[in-house]
């Protein structure tokens, strides 16, 4: 069937458009003629996948590749160049809904690094209204990490307020999720739960006899319901009232048979565990895994700021941040326990500045932000990669439209210069413009954020090579008008002229499809 549908587009040199429509269950391939060739129109339904016939096709010296592949859905776009210098384009399309890696199956081998931090006061600055430590973080991970690294949050939020988090900050995707102070683990973007972890958890836990303990204590103030998961119980409590309640409250609950933690953190959160929960057993747990198959880290980085990121500083073989403005419990805790220890450092930078810095003192990978560069603007980048000349390009479209850059040529002829003229821009909404369109328009645009609080930043950017000097580039772009984000599922096809991409790349193809968070209402809202 392969071979017989590669042999028909062949043979049809002389066709014009080629596409697929599905029809029913089957996708249906369609090949009309345009032009003074005799009208011509014909169907042949096929159940052929499109990647197999992508990869047919490719065999194919006439070749000329246009490729697009959403988060969502899978779109392969080529385009036929025959002798007789005619055209043929042909597009598959699969509407499957997408199949979400496991997390632990996505490297082939160890992740180069694993950063596991904290969010709030640590990934998170809440006093940096502008964000700019997070997203000169963001830069950083998907231009150099994300391909072969792992990112780990390691947060006391429950899953209702880490949700609530992501729609404030403009933060990253993590490929694991840690919450309630240890005590939930999830994978990937549908936040599935770790079944392994929570059977271990309900060992020796009861949390309706500490709950009735506990309101023994008139100095706790229950948390809200949101803070109360299968295996925590949260309260609120006074700095000098903490220790006491704290010996008191562990004394009877182990009176009661039962095996528990309590951590006090952020001068004022009181934290009741299962004994095997915790931020330092969660990880310990993952590490396992990892040895397990064979993909333990090369290096792994923690990072935190309060008492209840404590137990990741005691994980063996780890090196360790605490940022600037680590609270005074953690600080005495590291001067109890760990002040000998060289891959622990106080971190003379806050929040994710702080870990940026943690990364180059060790030594652990590169540390320059896209977002610390003085000139984004030249076309050429000495060995960038694809993610990084993405996260470049989208940095310099958000400065262009702050007007933190000159209204001059010199930016409109980088963008010309990196979009190749026939490339085509398929914006969320539909609508397809050439690149060419696209920057015409984006001409207008220079300083209309100017004042505002404007941000554009990329997440999940994974390229893959699939061919000589060509790549598919996945990611999502997000953007941020004041309180309000927008994102869309990108895919695009960049072409570098050599191996390490010092000589430049170009635009072939951006196509878009908006996610789940609402987006713009039309294409005149949202630029490339």
């Amino acid at each position: 069937m392969a071979f017989t549908c590669l042999a028909r587009i062949l043979s049809k040199l002389s066709y014009r458009d080629t596409h697929w429509a599905t029809k029913g269950s089957d996708r249906v391939a369609e090949i009309s003629v345009r032009g003074p060739i005799a009208s011509l129109h014909e169907q042949a339904p096929t159940n052929l996948d499109p990647i197999l016939l992508l990869l047919l096709l490719l065999l194919s010296p006439l070749l000329s590749l246009r490729l697009i592949a959403g988060p969502q859905n899978l779109s392969l776009s080529l385009c036929l160049t025959p002798l007789s210098g005619a055209s043929i384009g042909f597009i598959a399309q699969s509407h499957s809904p997408q199949v979400e890696p496991n997390t632990m199956e996505r490297l082939s081998s160890s992740a180069k690094l694993m950063v596991v931090s904290d969010l709030d006061h640590t990934m998170v600055d809440h006093h940096d209204h502008e964000n700019m430590s997070l997203l000169r973080f963001n830069a950083l991970w998907e231009s150099s990490y994300r391909h072969d690294s792992l990112l780990v949050f390691s947060t006391g939020r429950s899953p209702t307020l880490y949700k609530q988090l992501r729609k404030e900050k403009p933060m990253l995707t993590p490929d694991i999720t840690i919450m309630s102070v240890g005590t939930e683990i999830t994978y990937g973007n549908s936040m599935v739960p770790d079944s392994g972890w929570e059977e271990i958890l309900n060992q020796n836990w009861d949390r309706n006899i500490v709950k009735e303990e506990a309101s023994k204590f008139p100095e706790l103030t229950l948390q809200s319901e949101t803070e109360q998961r299968p295996h925590k119980v949260s309260f609120y409590v006074d700095k000098s009232k903490a220790q006491d309640v704290t010996k008191k409250l562990s004394e009877l609950l182990t009176k009661q048979g039962l095996d528990v933690k309590i951590i006090y953190s952020g001068g004022m959160d009181l934290d009741i565990l299962a004994q095997g929960a915790g931020k330092g057993q969660a990880l310990a747990y993952l590490l396992k895994k990892f040895k397990a198959e064979g993909k333990l880290p090369t290096n792994t980085l923690v990072c935190g700021d309060s008492g209840n990121d404590a137990e990741l500083f005691s994980i063996p073989d780890v090196y360790g941040v605490m940022v600037s403005n680590a609270q005074e419990e953690l600080l005495q805790w590291h001067a109890e326990n760990a002040k000998d220890n060289p891959k622990i450092i106080h971190a003379t930078e806050r929040c994710a500045s702080g870990i940026i810095q943690a990364i180059g003192h060790f030594g652990l990978g590169p540390n320059t932000s896209a977002r610390d560069e003085a000139d984004l603007s030249g076309c050429k980048k000495e060995n960038l990669s694809p993610g990084g000349e993405v996260v470049r390009f989208y940095l310099l479209h958000e400065k262009w439209r702050r007007g933190e850059m000159e209204n001059s040529e010199s930016y409109i002829t980088t963008l010309e210069a990196v979009c190749q003229p026939p490339g085509v821009f398929v914006h969320p909404s539909g609508v397809e413009q050439s690149f060419r369109e696209c920057i015409s328009a984006l001409k207008g645009n220079h300083g209309d954020q100017q004042g505002k609080q404007y941000r554009v930043w990329v997440d999940q950017v994974f390229p893959t090579k699939i061919g000589s000097d060509t790549w598919l580039v996945k990611f999502q772009k997000w953007e941020m008008h004041g309180e309000e984000q927008q994102s869309c599922l990108c895919s695009a096809v960049l072409v570098t002229k050599d191996a390490d991409g010092s000589d430049g790349w170009t635009w072939r193809h951006l196509h878009q499809t908006w996610s789940s968070v609402a987006g713009a209402k039309d294409h005149l809202s949202w630029l490339l």
